[in-house]
């Protein structure tokens, strides 16, 4: 069975073309940066590698360029679009309708749709995936697999807000976590190096979207990002944490209009409105050449992950691994050596070395004498998200 994986983020989409129950890989790619003239689309098969820079203004067009690539005559894999049975898709916020893998109809996508306000940089992006795989592969099954699975394990004292009940209870206003199938996917092969099913592990996912989730046994059991994916961790463009007193003295006193401030706290904050770049490599350039605000906005995104290993360690009663994992997570050693660096209370030292070596395996970078083992393992959501298609359509 041939499934083409579309994992479409808030500024990137990943690709693969998997073949199951074999899971090999027939190729794979990725279009980033999007949004901006120096996007990049990076393409891998047998027959060779592409990569390109230059302008890609929309998912859209990112799309279009890689269902264009497939199917080319000289470098694509595909012959014809009937060759794909199935196009498993990764929707980001499935809220309280789905805490399991479906099969694509007009009625998922109307939910789909509905959950976009609490998920405006993905869900969107998600439907857009789904629509045009619809165009291009009209013979397909379309298979859609939610975020938002993995955390339905988290017990209702983390779920929920101290807020009335009925907000609960009538509209579902609570915790319902996100990137759920790379943390599932990172775990389970933690858990699996570990040889120890019984355990404690903090799974960080650090893109341009970030969360951390408290694993106890395999479970989610809590959780950073929340009702919607804006809370918690420092992210790219997003605030994460904020007083909510904050956004009544935009809108009371400053005169923001409610859609400002949306726009501001998603799109206009984080790394992006703490240094005035998007992407942390550009940061950690900068930040290496003297720039100062760059420099305090990585000691802030790392200080803010510490609270948080601080705080769900305390709620596990203890601690097996840490994991990090996505983009930023499985190549950035600036940022794991400022999250890891004073933290041997916890058990947590780095050997520098190992923390320095770029590899795109699972990896031990902790000190030998560590009670706690750190742990780089590359996500792979579209092979998660390829195995739980199969499931449903196999």
């Amino acid at each position: 069975m041939n499934i083409l994986i579309i994992n479409a983020g808030s500024s990137s989409i990943k690709f693969q073309l998997i073949r199951m129950p074999l899971e090999t890989i027939t190729c794979s790619g990725l279009v980033e940066r999007i949004g901006s003239d120096e996007a990049v689309f990076k393409f891998k098969s047998d027959k060779g590698t592409i990569e390109e820079e230059g302008s890609i203004k929309t998912h859209k067009v990112g799309l279009k360029k890689i269902a264009d690539v497939l199917l080319d005559a000289e470098k694509g894999v595909l012959k014809n679009s009937s060759e794909i049975d199935v196009v498993g898709h990764r929707v980001v916020h499935g809220g309280d309708s789905f805490s399991a893998t479906v099969l694509v109809t007009e009625a998922v996508k109307k939910e789909i749709q509905e959950y976009a306000t609490l998920a405006p940089l993905h869900n969107p992006h998600n439907l857009e995936g789904i629509s045009i795989a619809e165009q291009l592969f009209p013979e397909a099954k379309q298979i859609a697999v939610f975020d938002t699975a993995f955390h339905q394990t988290m017990p209702l004292k983390a779920r929920k807000y101290a807020i009335p009940y009925d907000l609960y209870d009538k509209h579902g206003i609570q915790v319902y976590g996100f990137h759920g199938t790379s943390h599932k996917y990172v775990s389970e092969k933690a858990i699996a190096y570990l040889n120890k099913p019984a355990s404690k592990i903090l799974s960080i996912h650090l893109g341009n979207g970030c969360s951390i989730t408290a694993i106890v046994n395999g479970k989610s059991v809590d959780h950073s990002l929340g009702f919607a994916p804006g809370n918690g961790l420092i992210m790219g463009s997003r605030s994460g944490d904020i007083d909510h007193a904050v956004i009544f003295h935009l809108v009371h006193t400053l005169g923001y209009a409610l859609q400002d401030v949306n726009t501001l706290l998603t799109k206009k904050s984080g790394m992006l409105g703490l240094t005035g770049f998007s992407d942390l490599r550009d940061i950690q350039t900068a930040a290496e050449n003297g720039d100062t605000a760059c420099q305090l906005a990585l000691e802030m995104n790392a200080y803010r992950i510490k609270k948080y290993i601080g705080a769900y360690t305390a709620a596990m009663n203890g601690l097996d691994a840490v994991v990090f994992t996505a983009g930023v997570g499985e190549n950035s050693s600036v940022l794991r050596k400022l999250v890891c660096a004073d933290m041997d209370f916890f058990g947590i030292t780095l050997n520098h070395a190992k923390n320095e070596l770029r590899a795109s395996v699972l990896r031990e970078i902790n000190d030998v004498t560590a009670k706690v083992k750190v742990l780089v393992i590359p996500t792979n959501e579209e092979l998660e998200i390829a195995k739980q298609a199969f499931e449903l359509c196999g």
